[in-house]
């Protein structure tokens, strides 16, 4: 037995034993959404406990995007509710776990700085479906404090549905352009003894929008059973399965040089081989949340998760050789032999099949209380996580002996991509790993009057991790196996942020708040540290914002308003010293910018959610100390941050008309650079329209019809600086009928 599992086991077992209290209402008048407040459409507090003020009074800023918004634009996967938040790019999403989900968050890597319910989802997979999703909130800054080890960006936090006091069934089923088509069932039903019965389920298909190849394919369900609700004593058992069937996006051939798209390419063409490349997904997520009020000052939560995600991807990304009609290599501008063709290479028929396994307990005490004329509001908690991560890697397209076999020339314009080769799985790789993270923290509000109060936050963490990588040589080679070493990584963590607030007035706030976050060399289970690596202390990163908040309008309307430093303080950089194999934490890079945000109604019939950014971003050196004594030479310093728009906005709007909605929304994003050097290529900007029109009979039964990318905008995503663009989705329209009894 893995004596490490012996602490987890027993923590697991503290939290299915343990009571847990309830949130204390931050407005009476909010409608309780499970773990989420809504006024007046719009979210008045953040999903976790350790919040414990409404997001008027939060010095940080956190957008919240409510299911109600995702299905007003028929935002249905992550990347799809992300693109609408300025500030955020993706990338091809490869790394060390594979194929997946890959976000830029205010110029820095937030990939394993997404949560689901306050609990970290470190594997790297594509998040498809928000079928059992209550809202999506985007939380900027240094976040360590609250949510463990991070980037300085931010970190998002999905928060899932579950069963509820009340009744209420909703059936929807969708058709549309590109193959769409979705049905989708939320039912809560309430015993009317303290026990209600909740089940998500979704059934979804759609190809890409002008895309002759790449389509999705899924279905999952979500039953939620609670005991004890509008008792001091609850319990609520969730469980999740998802499986995917998907075709990779990885697009076509870009270059910044020659304006993005290389000519004479067609933006349906696919540079994959159709009968080759799968991905295919499965999730699985238990979790049980016990809740108790001691009484009206003292509550106790325990969360206990178990999460399982498959993960099988078979690609054959678009790299290789370019000749265009012209007789040139875009790549290098040299002459070559076979115009107006594209010769397959680098890592074609890629196999990766991937298991990440979680098992995490969250245990959270909150007490308000005064000590004489100061009043508290404080949250200690404890958690305790362990991780694991599988991957067999290899090539299915490869000869018996595991020669690579060769690739026949496609045609630019029209590429023929059958495969016809020879198909024999050849392993080449074997990577294990863990992750061990125990933590404490204590978050405290002290509000000294009605003007004043004080947040304060600290977290304490042991984060402890290793891998292992097998190296297996081809048949032709012998077929032996390289066992490499073990590499691990242990660090101590301390986060820490503090907020000054003051209040003008009961519906507005101004706040200065000062975060930090570490980042040690192994921050997740999939990543694997080196000899250059394991032992180089944590990455350090700081924020700094400067805000204000207003609730107006009796309180339908939020704005706010933020300027912000995000810095990295010491990132890893290679020594250059060849005495000195280790890396070194001389890097500093860092963010200035400025955030707005609008959320509400305007009138009764008319509603608004408008962010929008601005990101000036900027190496300050990006080599070691040894380099720049001796040397004198920084290349990277005073170049901007890649993959970092320095303007960025998105507006969603919504007017009722008697039984008629009707919603329109443009997103805006700005250029950025794909590397930090001189004359990197840039990447164009965009603007995308969305339009939604949708008519309600009765109480029962409404039609909604979106059109998306309304004026048929040409633009790219997940941008390569090595030669290849995922093109966004062109026109689509969507009908969806809505059944509610």
């Amino acid at each position: 037995m893995n004596p490490r599992l012996t602490p987890l086991a027993s923590a697991l077992l503290l939290a299915l034993s343990s009571p847990v209290l309830a949130e204390t209402a931050a407005e009476k008048s909010a409608v309780e959404l499970d773990t989420v407040e809504v006024h007046e459409d719009r979210v008045v507090k953040p999903s976790s406990v350790k919040y414990t003020e409404p997001l008027r009074d939060i010095p940080q800023t956190i957008t919240v995007v409510t299911k109600e918004v995702m299905d007003q634009q028929n935002l249905i996967g992550l990347r799809d509710v992300l693109s609408t938040l300025p500030g955020i790019t993706f990338g091809a999403g490869e790394g060390g776990g594979g194929y997946g989900d890959s976000i830029n968050l205010r110029g820095f890597n937030a990939n394993n700085d997404i949560t689901a319910d306050g609990v970290r989802d470190s594997a790297q997979y594509t998040r498809t479906d928000n079928f059992n999703l209550e809202s999506l909130e985007l939380i900027n800054g240094a976040n360590s404090a609250y949510s463990g080890a991070g980037s300085v960006g931010g970190s998002i936090n999905l928060v899932s549905k579950a069963a509820r006091e009340g009744d209420f069934n909703t059936f929807t089923v969708g058709a549309g352009t590109d193959g769409f088509g979705r049905t989708t069932l939320d039912s809560n039903i309430d015993f009317e003894n303290g026990q209600a019965l909740r089940l998500n389920a979704m059934v979804h298909r759609n190809d890409v929008p002008d895309r002759d190849v790449e389509e999705y394919k899924r279905w999952g369900f979500a039953p939620s059973f609670a005991i004890g609700l509008g008792s001091d004593t609850r319990f609520t058992l969730s469980y999740l399965h998802q499986h995917d069937e998907n075709t990779p996006e990885y697009g076509l051939p870009y270059f910044a040089a020659y304006g993005g798209l290389l000519p004479g390419v067609s933006r349906e063409s696919y540079f994959g081989y159709r009968n080759m490349d799968k991905q295919e997904i499965d999730v699985d997520m238990l979790t049980g949340v016990f809740e108790h009020d001691f009484n009206d000052g003292l509550t106790l939560r325990s969360l206990a998760r178990y999460q399982k995600v498959d993960q099988y991807t078979l690609v054959n990304p678009t790299q290789g050789t370019w000749c265009l009609d012209s007789g040139i290599n875009p790549a290098n501008g040299t002459v070559c032999a076979n115009p107006g063709t594209f010769l397959p290479s680098g890592p074609r028929g890629t196999t990766r099949d991937t298991s990440n396994g979680l098992a995490v307990s969250q245990t959270d005490l909150t007490a308000r209380f005064a000590t004489g004329s100061v009043e508290h509001a404080l949250v200690a908690g404890v958690s305790f996580a362990h991780e694991t991560f599988d991957l067999d890697n290899g090539n299915t397209q490869r000869n018996a002996d595991g020669t690579t076999p060769a690739y026949p020339l496609m045609d630019l314009h029209d590429p023929d991509n059958y495969y016809t080769g020879p198909v024999n799985y050849i392993r080449s790789g074997k990577t294990s790993g863990t992750l061990d993270n125990q933590a404490i923290y204590l978050f405290d509000t002290l509000k000294f009057n009605p003007q004043w109060e004080l947040a304060l936050g600290a977290r304490y963490e042991h984060n402890e991790g290793d891998s292992r990588i097998l190296t297996f040589a081809t048949p032709a080679n012998g077929g032996g196996v390289t066992v490499g070493d073990t590499m691990r990584n242990e660090d101590d963590l301390f986060s820490y942020r503090a907020g000054l607030v003051y209040k003008p007035a009961e519906n507005s706030s101004i706040y200065l708040s000062y975060a930090n976050s570490k980042t040690p060399s192994k921050a997740s289970v999939n990543a694997t540290c080196t000899d250059q690596t394991c032992e180089v202390d944590p990455e350090t990163a700081v924020n700094i914002e400067l805000g204000t908040k207003w609730d107006l309008l009796g309180e339908k309307l939020a704005l706010t308003a933020a300027v912000f430093r995000n810095e990295r303080q010491n990132y890893k950089v290679a020594s250059g010293d060849p005495l000195t194999p280790e890396q070194q934490l001389d890097g500093e890079a860092r963010v200035d910018g400025v955030a707005l945000g609008v959320a509400g109604r305007i009138t009764d019939a008319w509603s608004i959610f408008a962010n929008y950014t601005y990101l000036d971003s900027e190496v300050v050196q990006g080599v070691s100390d040894h380099v720049k004594e001796t040397t004198g030479i920084d290349a990277q310093a005073g170049n901007p941050l890649p993959s970092t728009p320095e303007h960025s906005a998105s507006v969603w709007t919504t007017y009722a008309l008697q039984n008629w909605t009707f919603g329109y929304g443009v997103g805006y994003q700005g250029s950025f650079v794909t590397a930090s050097t001189d004359n990197a290529p840039e990447v164009k900007s965009y603007t995308m329209h969305r339009a939604m029109i949708g008519y309600q009979f009765g109480s029962s039964f409404g039609l909604q019809l979106n059109v998306d990318n309304l004026f048929d905008k040409q633009y790219f995503t997940r941008v390569r600086n090595n030669g290849w663009a995922t093109p966004g989705a062109a026109r689509s329209v969507v009908l969806t009928a809505t059944y509610k009894f």
